[in-house]
């Protein structure tokens, strides 16, 4: 593997996916946007119960611009 930064996480369920995301953005200060919620025909995300206004926010401009 290279040497480089990570941006772009990927999880094998939703549970592991809001665990991890958690950390690194508490850890981090990373900004995290998600989780992000592939594969189906609409675009549907999911949000915790402790998300902020912000968080509702940048996911609802990224379901918007899905396809």
């Amino acid at each position: 593997m290279g040497a480089g930064k990570a941006n772009v996480l990927v999880f094998p369920d939703l549970q592991s996916g809001n665990i991890g995301y958690k950390l690194v953005q508490r850890f981090a200060g990373a900004a995290a946007h998600g989780p992000i919620i592939q594969g189906l025909n609409k675009p549907v995300n999911d949000l915790s119960r402790g998300c902020s206004v912000e968080d509702i926010s940048n996911l609802v401009a990224i379901t918007a611009t899905q396809k």
